[in-house]
């Protein structure tokens, strides 16, 4: 029998009635029609007319556009947190899925106008572009223009659309109903339970070698008895991707997500060279760790074990007021904005079967607020993943300002204010350690955690080039296959300080990234690095920094990411820049090795 899984959280679900009163609320298809009306007027109005309009004539159209966009998305994003939080009920399966399709319904009436507009004369466009009535949409627009050579005929436009409901929509759907269903067979103290994805990965930082090791076996065990569908539906996102790289004649996999993100490929590639540059201070700190824990080998499932036993419990009320009191220490915004997360019931936190495993910050629309879900099991780390939630949820909110079509990050930056918020506890936390050895505890989990954040992001991201070029050279890739190149991206980065066990193979079938958002995965080393950064400007300016800090997080995508960082001082096109990131983790490793020294 399955016993339901159980935290401090137990009970803290989010509030989602700001949005619709519940899935059958009638509001919904009220909400879709209307957008569906304004979406057809809006086409009669400016269909073959954009090349006639006037400055403040395109202003109103985008205005207009805005909002039907929103109103058009509020169903479809109240459905996916319903789907998230409740992958097992059917109903919500439904909603999702036909919330989905109404919506592409819809957009099929205003796909014209983004095609109409990257193919207008370019003397035109940066004449409309320049005057001051379209400055608020000036970059959204130069924005859109850089994708006419990936754009199709509007015909072809709405059949992508259409299709990927039932393509790339659908199977990251059946990705999440497939994993949030996992229940792993794992070993604590001599009693067999049985526990969640979730669950089970946060037995992987128990202190108990033997948890570690029945934890990781457990869920290779559960990975295994879904190897083929997760296989299967892995072979068909990348092959997907290839279609779609194909028709839109984008020369690379990650070509893509590179223009989405905003970044030149030359700034990717010195990103993760500088990483991997840094792969011996990962190797140098799994010794000391090694040592620290007095093992003769350190297994793949050893390399997040706390380096002292140290059970203490992060309850609920006790994340709350460490997460909103380390902001509001930074910010009053910022803290003001936490403690509504808390207290208005943004946050949906508890263990439940069904649910999705992860966490993530979903942002809503300007008339609502954004809504976070995570795992929360007591532990530090989890303390962590609130904090860096909602920092997404500040950044979020913050740039409703800006409108509904440009509120949203790239994801280069999009990684910035969580990561952020997770530095500002953590420096709290560790001010308030008694000792050097609690100093070195949270110091260690720090550091382990940044290097998930940094290299292991970027073996990811190798992991997924090699998978992309593979299907492509080879066809349908077998289980095996994967696997093979899991551990060859994985082992440079590892060499010989860390163990990879067999069970570490099929590892690779539980990153919802590879299937939800393809090259996700080298933002967050991005957003990382370029907080260790804006730290060092923090520690410079002192108070002066958190006012500019919040402008910049206020606007949002509404200006690209190198002039959203550059009042900060910081180039993002200087190739030292991610070179000095890593080395500020490397400093932090030397505290490590310091702290371990003295108390040796």
């Amino acid at each position: 029998m399955t016993v339901a899984p159980s935290s401090s959280a137990d009970g803290v679900v989010w509030d989602l009635s700001a949005l619709y009163a519940g899935l059958d609320d009638p509001r919904i298809e009220r909400d879709h029609e209307a957008a569906d009306t304004r979406a057809q007027d809006f086409a009669t109005r400016y269909r073959g007319k954009l090349g006639e309009l006037s400055a403040s004539g395109l202003r109103e159209a985008l205005q207009e556009l805005e909002d039907i966009y929103e109103l058009m998305d509020a169903p479809v994003i109240f459905a996916h947190l319903q789907h998230a939080a409740h992958s097992d009920d059917p109903a919500a399966g439904r909603l999702l899925n036909s919330t989905q399709a109404r919506s592409t319904e819809i957009r099929r009436h205003l796909i014209f106008f983004d095609l109409e507009w990257v193919h207008l004369e370019d003397d035109r466009a940066a004449e409309l572009m320049a005057d001051p009535q379209l400055a608020e949409f000036a970059y959204l627009l130069e924005r859109e223009r850089r994708t006419k050579p990936h754009r199709l005929a509007e015909g072809e436009e709405q059949v992508m659309d259409e299709k990927a409901n039932t393509g790339s929509r659908s199977w990251s759907r059946l990705f999440d109903e497939i994993t949030s269903r996992i229940t792993c067979e794992v070993e604590i103290d001599g009693e067999r339970r049985t526990l969640t994805e979730a669950e089970t990965l946060a037995q992987l930082y128990n202190p108990n070698r033997d948890t570690r090791r029945s934890a990781a076996v457990g869920l290779t065990a559960a990975l295994a008895a879904q190897q083929h569908p997760l296989t299967y539906v892995f072979n068909v996102r990348l092959q997907d991707h290839a279609i779609d790289d194909r028709l839109r004649h984008y020369p690379t996999p990650i070509a893509a997500r590179n223009l989405a993100n905003e970044i030149e490929p030359a700034a990717v590639e010195a990103l993760v060279a500088a990483c991997e540059a840094g792969f011996g201070i990962v190797q140098r700190y799994y010794r000391l760790k090694r040592r620290l824990l007095g093992l003769d080998e350190l297994f793949d499932y050893d390399r997040y074990a706390p380096i002292r036993a140290d059970d203490t419990v992060y309850a609920w009320d006790r994340c709350r007021e460490i997460v909103v009191d380390s902001y509001a220490a930074f910010s009053e915004t910022l803290g003001r904005i936490a403690s509504r997360a808390f207290e208005e019931r943004w946050i949906d936190a508890e263990l439940r079967l069904g649910k999705r495993g992860g966490a993530f910050s979903a942002g809503s629309t300007t008339q609502t607020h954004p809504y976070v879900l995570c795992n929360y099991t007591d532990r530090i780390r989890d303390v962590m993943t609130v904090a860096h939630e909602l920092g997404h949820a500040a950044h979020q909110f913050l740039s409703r300002d800006v409108g509904y079509l440009q509120a949203h990050t790239p994801l280069t930056t999009a990684e910035t204010a969580s990561v952020f918020g997770e530095m500002l506890v953590f420096r709290r936390l560790l001010e308030a350690q008694p000792s050097g050895q609690a100093r070195l505890s949270l110091l260690a989990s720090k550091i382990e955690d940044s290097f998930a954040t940094v290299f292991r992001q970027i073996v990811m991201h190798r992991f997924e080039e090699s998978a992309h070029a593979a299907r492509r050279d080879e066809g349908e890739l077998p289980a095996e296959r994967l696997s093979e190149l899991w551990i060859e991206a994985n082992a440079p980065m590892h060499g010989d300080a860390v163990t990879l066990t067999d069970d570490y193979r099929t590892w690779w079938s539980y990153i919802p990234h590879f299937v939800h958002s393809p090259f996700y995965v080298y933002a967050y080393a991005f957003g990382e690095l370029l907080v260790l950064a804006l730290l060092q400007v923090y520690d410079e300016r002192g108070d002066a920094f958190a006012p500019a800090y919040t402008e910049m997080l206020s606007r949002g995508g509404s200006v690209s990411p190198e002039a959203l960082v550059r009042p900060m001082g910081i180039d993002l096109n200087d190739p030292g820049f991610w070179s000095g990131g890593v080395a500020i983790l490397a400093d932090m490793v030397a505290q490590a090795e310091a702290l371990a020294s003295r108390d040796a």
